[in-house]
């Protein structure tokens, strides 16, 4: 098993939270783990990136070379293009649908969408609407977690149990959201 894994979006809408619930996972899996320096976390509105990559065997690096990244997972759709030279042909997207519109020049949604149309994998989702729908507005990241499962070759079960150690001390209420969350993002995956 071998998953290259970008991680992208915008400082403040929960990309580390989605990379800790895949390591976890990925370490209750024992597979091997490695994740690059995660940029612009600590400007809320900045670009947020990172490298995970999982694997069966021993991994040397923890950058993902261009054209060879399995899946992008995006809080937002201009993120996912801006990482898309990183994708294999085959490799998948997974991105809300709804722009964090945080520049004056941010290119219309109309552009971005048709090129995702052009892409063969491409999963879209409006998680923004779908956690206010559920009253779970703090959980869109695992929302879009769920919808990624699929393509991340982890299994769903060890994604709930990652959710429930990370997410634990925290309170039951808060485990429950994140685990409806995860289901919701399941579902709208099919």
């Amino acid at each position: 098993m071998k998953s290259d894994i970008i991680l992208c979006g915008v400082g403040g809408q929960g990309i580390l939270s989605i990379a800790t619930v895949i390591g976890e996972a990925a370490m209750n899996e024992n597979l091997y783990i490695k994740q690059a320096e995660v940029h612009g976390m600590s400007q809320r509105g900045g670009d947020v990136q990172s490298n995970l990559r999982i694997s069966s065997d021993p991994i040397n690096s923890d950058l993902i070379a261009k054209g060879s990244a399995d899946v992008i997972i995006s809080m937002e759709p201009m993120e996912a293009l801006r990482y898309l030279p990183y994708l294999k042909k085959e490799g998948w997207i997974i991105t809300s649908s709804t722009p964090f519109v945080n520049i004056p020049n941010y290119p219309d949604m109309e552009k971005i969408n048709a090129n995702l149309d052009q892409l063969p994998n491409v999963i879209r989702i409006d998680i923004e609407q779908m956690a206010k729908d559920n009253n779970i507005p703090r959980s869109a990241n695992i929302i879009l977690l769920g919808a990624a499962q699929k393509a991340l070759g982890i299994e769903y079960q060890k994604l709930e149990t990652a959710i429930r150690s990370i997410f634990g001390r925290k309170g039951e209420a808060v485990v429950e959201a994140n685990i409806k969350a995860l289901a919701l993002g399941k579902e709208a995956q099919k």
